[in-house]
């Protein structure tokens, strides 16, 4: 079977970023022929060079489109357009293929294989990343009304013509479902995690790199993600802050890289339990998640974003390192009924830095629950079980 992948960002596990499709195209390339359409975008930006670029077996065609996080809407726009024009080109080009897999986001990445689906007469399957458009709608992004209508119309047709519907969590499903959308169009897989990189984060290692950063012994709390506008990054800034007076040794790590960069810059130079990580290659990101004592995972309080699947979430409870959550969507109620984490609402720094703060006190809890939290991550956050749900869902549709 061929099939044809239409997604904007191609990443690998050298970069900076998660890469889910990366494991998925690995698995499903192994059995089929796969024809990926992408960009080079982060190729650049590889930071080790242990991994192949590409799984055994894809095949690639990358535009040359430049992105990244600081751009402002018109640049973003830009690109986008950029990358339909180009998919739309290589898309007809190409030999017929039986499915096209189309990923969001951007929604225009799905749209366009959508099209080209449409135009050579083939089955599609709409994977669902993120809410477009209505995540950039309540940040704000697209203020005009005449546009909203007409964003929300494109994105109710593509629900209608895919084939089947791939989201990455529950809230997505929920999401789509209120569309009007039939179960059986319809299947949660969630973001999930690589477990092989997992165990890469051995205590050895841990402890070594605990030693090497001046660790040892003390309490650590770490961020690690994109610095963006929907990230809630003052908030955490002024978390660490309050914690600091509570609780002198606890050591706060942002590791990553975004908009609020030099936010966090300024305020590690003011405050001695702030410190700023360089963005890490994602195979090196479990040792760093395993050797902190919690996680945070925190968004603005948007409510598309209680519905949203971060890479942070799963890794960190596949290194058994407990995760505190500020949305009240469904990694609170994932969180609260497997006791792997806690909720403390977004944008409430004094609350969550008590809340830390009782957390870190606690040892044994904090210890238990991050066992808890590694046990459902084997469970249900293999992401070579997931990706062999990703291949059934494409095979099916492809008849």
């Amino acid at each position: 079977m061929h099939i044809a992948v239409f997604s904007q960002y191609h990443t690998n596990p050298d970069c900076p970023a998660t890469s889910r499709h990366y494991s998925l195209l690995a698995h499903i390339a192994r059995q089929h022929r796969v024809t990926l359409i992408t960009t080079n975008t982060w190729e650049p930006q590889r930071l080790t060079h242990e991994y192949p670029w590409l799984p055994e077996g894809v095949e690639m065609l990358a535009a040359d489109i430049p992105y990244h996080n600081r751009m402002g809407v018109a640049a973003r726009g830009w690109a986008f357009v950029q990358y339909m024009a180009y998919a739309w080109r290589q898309g007809r080009r190409i030999p017929r293929p039986d499915v096209i897999w189309g990923i969001s986001t951007p929604l225009s990445a799905a749209w366009v294989a959508g099209k080209v689906a449409q135009q050579r007469r083939v089955p599609w399957v709409f994977e669902v990343q993120d809410l477009w458009p209505t995540f950039p709608i309540e940040m704000g992004a697209v203020r005009n009304r005449l546009a909203q209508r007409q964003l929300y119309a494109a994105e109710r047709r593509l629900y209608e013509h895919a084939q089947h519907i791939i989201t990455l969590s529950p809230g997505m499903t929920d999401y789509v479902r209120r569309l009007g959308l039939g179960e059986e169009k319809l299947s949660t897989i969630l973001n999930g995690t690589d477990l092989d990189q997992v165990a890469r984060a051995t205590p050895e290692a841990v402890a070594s790199l605990r030693q090497q950063h001046g660790l040892a012994g003390r309490p650590v709390v770490l961020y690690a993600g994109t610095f963006g506008r929907a990230n809630d990054i003052p908030t955490l800034v002024q978390t660490a802050e309050a914690l600091h007076r509570l609780q002198p040794d606890v050591v706060w790590l942002f590791m990553g890289h975004g908009y609020y960069e030099p936010l966090i810059r300024e305020a590690a130079a003011r405050c001695p339990a702030i410190r700023l990580v360089p963005p890490q290659p994602r195979h090196q990101v479990f040792t760093w998640l395993a050797a902190a004592d919690v996680s945070v995972v925190s968004f603005v309080h948007l409510p598309v974003l209680d519905t949203n699947s971060p890479a942070k979430f799963y890794d960190s409870l596949a290194v058994g390192t407990p995760v505190v959550v500020t949305n009240p969507g469904w990694t609170k109620q994932f969180v609260e009924e497997h006791r792997c984490g806690w909720y403390v609402p977004a944008e409430q720094p004094r609350a969550l830095a008590e809340h830390l703060h009782r957390a870190l006190s606690a040892k044994a809890e904090l210890r238990a629950a991050g066992q808890r939290g590694q046990q459902v991550a084997q469970q249900l956050f293999d992401r070579q079980q997931l990706a062999a749900e990703v291949q059934r869902v494409l095979e099916r549709a492809a008849g």
